[in-house]
């Protein structure tokens, strides 16, 4: 791995941001006094942590403030500075992003598991106050994962364990698939080596033997695209390692899998994505039932892309990602993409976006006031959050995201408290079913209400499974009382 210096930091935040850069070096200064004569397990001095931290930071054109944050994360935590130092030298958001990235004082906890699910707590919630926190965890784990070879093993799958359960999905849902799927591949590598190595091997030489096939369609859709006047740019792209070791594991051949090979074709409109999509089934055999429209309706990380699988040379499956060259920004960076689009009023409307279009956003902040108890909550996030989602529709076409196992009750729910309430039953493709009904990825769900209806049955508290079902279930009953 290449040695990172300041002035690598500096060079890099030059080619998007020209001012602060003086705020970054005092950062930078007051990091490596504090953390002088402390070393990282590698004998590398620890300030190298931070900096490769800041340095991932703005690799996604973060602004000043989270980098400063970036190289100073450690530093209330390892060193005997105090957040109001920090303030005072910087400002209250570095000191607030720093304090919400530190862990909280083994002091006040009797146990280790006590002081892990507390930080862990800390660490999801940290969203709802700044996604920024977030996104400083997700570069200081990308870099630790990077540096786990250093570790010894029960650590090394300690922690690749913990980042498959917590941070993947926190990367998931902002949408930040580049870091997402560089931590999957990582954690795989420690938790089952022998498996990865042999899918890493068996990718290369996929790869390899397609790259001939992948260039020549590559090539063709370019011409077709540039025939018709269309600004164009084509990348080939192989499924991660972590990808194709879950289609694997459900006895899946890899020939079956659609989007092992991928070729990322990006325009510069929304009408050339569905021109492009034509011209390409007009070029190569399409299969319907792997068709998906994400433009028209994006995923619940707003992620938007035409996905297409055709028959390329010598029948290979081939998958077609078609999207705006935008559109590509928000698929690798997620919600860090405002940096590029509104670098000095991201924050804010990062935040703005996470509350009105983030479903799981919701239902962390629903967890959170339910769940005194920092077991239960991580327990419940990852139960009801983390874990496998279905994804079914409204009669207008919205998708709404729930966990695996979710009920009619839990959609009504989802949808709006009186709609649970006045609940009598549903409508799912077609067809009437009761409040027993378990959920189906792509089911098309319409609740039928009444406004005589006497509000939620005693037992579908037990039915339900989510929080925000029970919780609303609770609330009338205590009123009804």
């Amino acid at each position: 791995m290449k040695s990172i210096g300041i002035e690598d930091l500096i060079n890099l935040v030059k080619t998007y941001k020209t001012e602060g850069l003086e705020k970054i070096r005092k950062a930078y200064d007051m990091a490596s006094v504090l953390h002088e004569g402390q070393f990282r397990q590698s004998g590398e001095p620890y300030i190298i942590h931070p900096l490769n931290v800041a340095y991932i930071l703005a690799e996604i054109h973060a602004d000043i403030d989270t980098i400063c944050a970036g190289l100073l994360h450690d530093t209330i935590e390892d060193t005997n500075v105090k957040k109001e130092e920090i303030e005072e030298n910087f400002n209250s958001d570095v000191a607030n992003l720093v304090d919400g990235v530190t862990k909280i004082s083994k002091l006040n906890f009797s146990n280790k598991v006590d002081e892990n699910m507390a930080n862990t707590r800390k660490i999801i919630t940290g969203i709802t106050e700044d996604v920024r926190i977030i996104i400083i965890k997700l570069a200081d784990r990308l870099h630790n994962m990077r540096t786990l070879q250093y570790k010894k093993h029960f650590k090394q799958v300690e922690n690749s364990i913990e980042t498959l359960e917590i941070f993947v999905p926190l990367a998931y849902y902002i949408g930040a698939y580049r870091i997402k799927t560089e931590l999957e591949d990582l954690s795989l590598s420690y938790i089952k080596p022998d498996m990865y190595k042999r899918i890493e091997a068996t990718k290369l030489k996929i790869e390899l033997e397609n790259k001939d096939l992948l260039l020549d369609m590559t090539n063709k859709i370019i011409r077709i695209l540039n025939d018709s006047g269309i600004p164009n740019e084509i990348k080939i792209r192989t499924k991660n390692i972590y990808g194709i070791y879950r289609k694997v594991i459900i006895g899946q051949k890899l020939s079956e899998v659609h989007d092992l090979l991928s070729l990322k074709v990006m325009v510069d409109s929304i009408d050339n994505c569905y021109r492009t999509l034509g011209m390409i089934h007009k070029e190569y055999h399409s299969i319907d039932e792997n068709f998906k429209d994400y433009i028209w309706n994006p995923k619940t990380n707003m992620y938007r892309s035409l996905h297409t699988t055709v028959f390329g040379p010598d029948n290979k499956l081939v998958q077609a990602q078609i999207r705006t060259f935008d559109m590509d920004k928000i698929a690798s960076f997620g919600l860090c993409t405002y940096w590029e689009i509104n670098n000095d009023g991201a924050r804010d409307l990062m935040q703005k976006e996470l509350k009105e279009k983030y479903q799981f956003f919701k239902s962390l902040i629903e967890i959170n006031s339910m769940f005194g108890d920092n077991r239960e909550f991580v327990n419940q996030v990852k139960k009801e959050v983390f874990s496998d989602n279905v994804y079914v529709y409204t009669p207008k076409g919205e998708v709404i995201e729930l966990p695996l196992g979710s009920t009619i009750i839990d959609f009504a729910y989802k949808i709006h408290t009186d709609v649970g309430n006045k609940m009598v039953g549903a409508i799912v493709n077609d067809k009437y079913v009761n409040e027993y009904y378990v959920l189906k990825n792509k089911d098309r769900v319409f609740i039928l209400t009444d406004e005589a209806a006497f509000g939620p049955r005693d037992n579908w508290i037990d039915i339900a499974q989510t929080s925000t079902a029970k919780k609303k279930i609770r609330e009338f009953k205590i009123r009804e009382k």
